[in-house]
């Protein structure tokens, strides 16, 4: 479990903070400290892996906090959860290292998807002794800078699956394919195969063409078209 501690003047806030960190899986939280000074005391009773910290309280302010513990190398990380928006304040804490930012007032699914990508780079940190630079990427700096989102598939077709079509589609250098040919490939029914062979002509990954040959009829196929291919990234989380 991840040790939280909420740093938070306003109880009703704090309160709001702690319901939503109760529906998020993976986090405990230790204590809510309503003063800077309260949490300072709190760290050095408590071992606390991850504090929710707001900027703007009475007396001694967030910005006094997140500054005083890197000081003294207290090793929790921080997210800022605050209505702080000036440049001032956010220079302040990147400065430091805050793993997010959240603005008040925020909606829930910002706030589970700030925690569960903290707690994927927590996990990620703990089962490997080295990363590499696409480990990193893909899991951490990636994720924090929004570059890798990966979007939501239509209903039917599966992230796992669509990864082997794509593989086995890259396969055939260009050559043109027909439906069956790849569900036989893949491993899938001729009919699930249908979904993502849609799918990825929608995406423009794909196109069909006529091939005559030199008796019978005609016969369509498919061809993977290599320059459109980046409209799939966001979908493989790769």
């Amino acid at each position: 479990m991840i040790n939280v501690l909420i740093v938070e003047d306003d109880p009703m806030v704090a309160e709001f903070n702690q319901h939503y960190l109760e529906q998020v899986g993976g986090f405990q939280l230790q204590d809510i400290a309503e003063s800077v000074n309260e949490g300072l005391e709190i760290l050095k009773q408590k071992e606390i892996d991850l504090i929710l910290l707001d900027i703007f309280m009475p007396g001694r302010d967030g910005l006094y906090f997140l500054s005083h513990i890197r000081k003294i190398n207290v090793g929790a990380d921080v997210i800022v959860v605050s209505a702080a928006t000036d440049r001032h304040s956010i220079s302040k804490v990147l400065q430091h290292g805050v793993v997010d930012y959240l603005i008040k007032p925020f909606k829930f699914q910002r706030f589970r998807d700030a925690l569960t990508a903290y707690k994927e780079r927590v996990l990620l940190l703990k089962s490997h002794d080295k990363l590499s630079q696409s480990d990193l990427d893909k899991q951490i700096f990636y994720k924090v800078s929004g570059n890798n989102k990966t979007e939501e598939l239509p209903k039917g077709i599966c992230r796992e699956t669509l990864k082997l079509v794509w593989d086995q589609i890259q396969k055939t250098g260009g050559k043109p394919f027909n439906t069956e040919e790849m569900a036989q490939r893949v491993g899938v029914s001729r009919v699930s195969m249908r979904k993502y062979i849609i799918f990825l002509r929608k995406l423009g990954i794909l196109q069909t063409e006529t091939i005559y040959g030199s008796v019978g009829r005609p016969v369509c196929k498919l061809r993977f078209i290599s320059s459109n291919s980046k409209a799939l990234i966001s979908f493989l989380d790769v």
